[in-house]
């Protein structure tokens, strides 16, 4: 049921997107948003499809994951080792860079170079990063998972299998509707709901008082808990998004599946009062950038300028 009502809902969307191309485009624009959300809640199924808890069945898993992948451009096998990772080291200093949004702690940060530093400013940008980052994140990193050659040929196969069934659909859908048709439809689908898509996986992780641990202190649970967030969202946004705000939950326990999550949360209250966040908590993560060690918390760059000078204010001093 969850599948047909992603999936139906998505595909009419598109036709009567299509037909309204050449006669009322504003109102394919508009359109484009509920197709986008659509088109985010089937990449949520093939997420929970990788974690092995959408069908009780591995196959079945295996093949709608593989499939919803050819959707949301995100080949199956390479996406699950990749977020599997981001699972056994969230939150762990010592096993940043995988599967994550790149954050450096305050000390990393002014220990190095101007050219370094421009460079992470540049990548933090919310321009760059809800941007550009997710044009690079779909269509050039899936599309070629470089970096990944020594866990040996299956990501690999896994991105040109994907590849090969996306090449095959699109030429199927332009030969259907036409390029230009094609473009002017699927272009602002495709630009919503990887801009989404990433916005949900920053703000997880990415707010004041996540928690970071070098891998001596370090514990699974706590990661999961005090450095995954609750993103409390309307109820119509929570549907859109399965349920992927109940994060922390997620988290401690992957083989919930999405639409089990609420009740999951409502049998232990406790948790619902962990790190909740709200859509306007949220906004001001947006320029939280570093992670300072000695508070414990993440900082903005302004921030960082202070406690900077504030050091080498004391050590003239001294």
């Amino acid at each position: 049921m969850e599948l047909a009502l992603s999936v139906v809902p998505f595909a009419l969307l598109w036709l009567v997107m299509v037909r309204l191309v050449d006669s009322h485009y504003g109102l394919v624009l508009i359109l484009a948003v509920p197709a986008a959300g659509f088109l985010i809640r089937l990449f949520l199924i093939q997420h929970d499809c990788g974690h092995g808890s959408f069908f009780v069945k591995r196959r079945a898993n295996e093949w709608i994951g593989r499939c919803a992948g050819v959707l949301t451009l995100s080949p199956y096998a390479y996406w699950r080792r990749v977020h599997s990772m981001h699972h056994a080291g969230t939150g762990n200093l010592d096993r940043r860079g995988i599967g994550d949004v790149d954050t450096l702690t305050l000390r990393e940060f002014h220990q190095m170079g101007s050219w370094r530093r421009l460079r992470y400013r540049v990548y933090r940008n919310p321009v760059i990063l809800f941007g550009l980052g997710p044009v690079w994140l779909f269509l050039i990193q899936y599309r070629l998972p470089v970096g990944l050659m020594r866990n040996g040929w299956r990501p690999w196969l896994s991105a040109m299998g994907n590849n090969c069934a996306i090449g095959t659909l699109y030429a199927a859908m332009i030969l259907a509707v036409g390029l230009r048709t094609f473009l002017l439809v699927q272009g602002p689908i495709l630009l919503l709901a990887s801009t989404v898509g990433v916005w949900l996986f920053y703000i997880q992780h990415q707010f004041e008082q996540t928690q970071w641990r070098h891998a001596e202190e370090w514990t699974f649970e706590e990661a999961a808990l005090l450095g995954s967030s609750h993103y409390t969202l309307p109820v119509l946004l929570q549907w859109f998004t399965a349920n992927v705000g109940i994060h922390h939950l997620h988290h401690l326990h992957s083989t919930i599946p999405f639409y089990r999550l609420p009740a999951a949360l409502k049998m232990t209250p406790e948790l619902s009062r962990i790190n909740r966040l709200t859509f306007r908590d949220s906004l001001r993560s947006v320029n939280l950038v570093l992670w300072d060690e000695s508070a414990s918390r993440l900082v903005t760059f302004r921030e960082a300028r202070r406690v900077n000078g504030l050091q080498q204010g004391g050590s003239g001093n001294d």
